[in-house]
């Protein structure tokens, strides 16, 4: 994304387009089509306080059939079909696609999670045969799953083997996931290894995590989910404005909307 501000003749401010909640529906579709920015000229030293900021986002003006289609194209790019069934029942809302299309990423999710990680290569190869090939760090999370499958049942030499057989070959073609295999392998050191410092390898949190980057490059080649590109521009927006060293309410922790004061 280019940056929104500029600085021409007569020593004009810089701009910075700073997301807000606020979307632009074409009348002839039936989902969320855009984001409107909105420039605010902003010296370096000019300084936001947090009740003018909330102020704005307050007084943003979101319609509920504009929120309800994010929540859906949420729904069907996680692949929460039953959820989209369900949401599209009570809140009257057209899916993006037919559900029935879901099918597939639902059954790799599950796959994942539930630690049938051959399972779900196999079958990413079968249903997308270059996505791994087009996405080797992707491969290589599928293949370290599979490993940390294997310490999970404490088979010691089959988790060996494989990590010399197969993970060997993604240290070769990218050196920088040596740390990660080393924590991985450090496991097996332990007699508890959930108890051990990288036990939060062993969490379900993790193959949530694998799952989730396995959703995600499928849906490079699907569409883009809104309310990550609505959380990428707000991050590239305070990134913009620390840049120029605005004193702005900056949002700090996204999941829980907490926005700290200007400092």
């Amino acid at each position: 994304m280019e940056d929104g501000g500029c600085v021409g003749k007569g020593k004009r401010r810089p701009s910075v387009a700073v997301p807000v909640a606020r979307f632009q529906t074409k009348s002839s579709e039936s989902e969320v089509t855009g984001l409107r920015l909105h420039h605010y000229n902003m010296s370096e030293k000019e300084e936001a306080s947090k009740e003018e900021w909330m102020s704005r986002l307050q007084n943003t003006h979101v319609t509920r059939a504009d929120m309800n289609k994010l929540i859906m194209n949420y729904l069907v790019t996680e692949g929460f079909k039953e959820a989209a069934e369900k949401f599209r029942m009570e809140a009257g809302v057209t899916p993006p696609v037919e559900l029935d299309a879901l099918d597939d990423r639902i059954q790799l999710r599950s796959l994942v999670q539930n630690g049938r990680i051959q399972d779900a290569i196999t079958l990413v190869n079968n249903l997308f045969p270059e996505l791994l090939d087009n996405h080797r760090y992707l491969y290589f999370r599928l293949q370290q799953q599979k490993l940390i499958e294997l310490i999970r049942d404490k088979d010691v030499e089959a988790a060996l083997h494989y990590a010399q057989t197969h993970l060997s070959e993604r240290v070769e073609e990218n050196p920088e996931v040596m740390s990660e295999l080393e924590k991985t392998l450090a496991l097996l050191a332990f007699e508890n290894p959930e108890n051990s410092p990288f036990g939060e390898l062993l969490h379900p949190s993790q193959r949530h995590k694998v799952a989730s980057e396995l959703n995600a490059a499928i849906l490079e080649v699907d569409a883009t989910p809104h309310i990550a590109s609505l959380l990428k521009l707000l991050l590239w927006g305070q990134d913009e404005l620390d840049k120029r060293k605005v004193k702005y309410p900056r949002m700090t922790d996204i999941a829980q909307g907490k926005i700290e004061d200007p400092k």
